[in-house]
């Protein structure tokens, strides 16, 4: 099983220098993965620029960026040299449409056609990560340009897909999905074969499904689950999550959170990959006595 953990950035003036502490204790621990998300804080690519370049080896992602603020040129512009900067074959470029109160109502973008959007966003974007030209003119994106950024290799792109139409493009598209608040029987049942289906039309390889979730190993369950309930409480009120976790057939983030005893917890996530996930990627989200032992037995289900 490839397991990954999701890092925290660090308020104030060394927050970069706190990151790059993160990475380098995840790589230390033998993670097969570390994930930035890109929200109000550091820019994600930047950070991982920086951190990357002081700890070798360990693959990165983000998790994700959003695209609407980002033309998909200079996105590309950047995702690139960020790859140069850490070195080849570690970067992953995690991108997602975001929601529709922080789109219209932060940035002030139309997000009526988030589909068609994504869909031609990709068509600019995938030829410059890849080291080619592109002219595309489209209804929401147009490019004509070319990129000098030093470096063969591709950048690899996982889009946040979560309906049946992204996760179709994102099939047909890109290299696979990043999920959160999504859990084993709507990967079993949605995600997997909707986006495996498409890959396989489009004679891609398998697509990578990663998924991403709330993680505690503890001996005190109910205050782990009313903790996970607060701290991811707004995710139960945006759309796209919501119908994620109605699909699953809970109530809310808490019972999205993996939380129990090793073998508990172990068990769960076994459940994950045994439903079609490829990549675990674990979000441990108390920083108290029982966060050491959840990042052990994280890195203990690695194979």
């Amino acid at each position: 099983m490839r397991i990954g953990i999701l890092l925290n950035e660090h308020p104030g003036p060394d927050s970069l220098r706190l990151f790059t502490d993160e990475l380098r204790r995840a790589a230390d621990e033998g993670f097969d993965s570390a994930w930035l998300p890109h929200v109000f804080g550091l820019d994600a690519l930047t950070a991982l620029a920086v951190a990357g370049s002081r700890v070798p080896e360990i693959p990165i992602g983000t998790a994700v960026v959003p695209t609407y603020p980002r033309h998909p040129g200079a996105l590309a512009q950047q995702a690139r040299s960020t790859a140069l900067a850490v070195g080849p074959g570690r970067l992953t470029l995690g991108i997602g449409l975001s929601h529709k109160i922080v789109i219209e109502n932060m940035f002030g973008y139309d997000f009526s056609r988030p589909v068609r959007h994504m869909r031609e966003y990709l068509e600019v974007l995938t030829p410059l990560l890849e080291g080619n030209p592109v002219s595309y003119t489209g209804e929401t994106v147009t490019a004509n340009l070319a990129l000098t950024v030093p470096g063969e290799e591709r950048v690899p792109v996982l889009v946040a897909a979560l309906g049946e139409q992204m996760l179709k493009l994102a099939g047909r598209a890109t290299d696979g999905t990043i999920l959160w608040m999504t859990g084993p029987t709507t990967i079993r049942d949605h995600i997997a074969p909707t986006i495996t289906t498409a890959a396989t039309a489009a004679g891609r390889p398998a697509p990578r499904i990663v998924c991403a979730l709330p993680v505690q190993v503890t001996d005190n369950p109910d205050t782990a689950r009313e903790r996970a309930g607060k701290v991811f409480k707004m995710y139960g009120t945006l759309p796209s999550y919501r119908a994620m976790m109605d699909r699953e057939g809970v109530a809310g983030p808490a019972d999205m959170a993996i939380i129990g005893t090793e073998d508990q917890v172990a068990e769960r996530i076994r459940g994950v990959f045994d439903a079609g996930a490829t990549e675990f990627v674990g979000i441990v989200y108390d920083n108290g006595d029982d966060a050491p032992r959840t990042r052990k037995l994280l890195t203990s289900l690695k194979s």
